[in-house]
């Protein structure tokens, strides 16, 4: 009885492992240019966890590994420039990258009022069949 349990338990459960994809942290940093960008006028609305998105500017006049960051389609700013190698080289290789709010503060210096995490999305590995199933 306790193995049939445990069998619906798993069965159960493999939607939500499903559902739940790792990643690895490649950085946590500054939000850099927030005053100079729609920043201002999308405070209000972001949230700790929102997604952000990333965007390569290899022809940036200012700085050839820029990378732009969006809230929702709006430019807030930008990786800054002290800790973009690594983001770029990956984003060069393709490496698709992820990007998510993880603190806000409501300060006056605008380099202390968004950080994010830059997150590499890992693939998980198939779940191996149950004993007993035909795969």
């Amino acid at each position: 009885m306790l193995r049939v349990w445990l069998m619906g338990l798993c069965l159960w459960a493999l939607p939500l492992w499903a559902q739940v994809t790792p990643h690895i942290l490649l950085q946590d940093t500054a939000l850099a240019g927030f005053q100079y960008h729609a920043g201002k006028a999308v405070w209000a609305k972001m949230r700790v966890g929102d997604a952000l998105t990333l965007v390569r500017e290899p022809d940036n006049a200012y700085d050839a590994r820029a990378i732009r960051v969006e809230w929702q389609g709006h430019k807030i700013g930008y990786v800054p420039r002290r800790d973009n190698a690594d983001a770029a080289r990956f984003m060069d290789s393709g490496q698709v990258l992820l990007a998510r709010i993880s603190r806000l503060a409501d300060v006056r210096d605008p380099w202390s009022r968004v950080r994010f995490n830059i997150l590499i999305p890992v693939q998980p590995a198939a779940i191996p069949p149950a004993a007993g199933t035909i795969p």
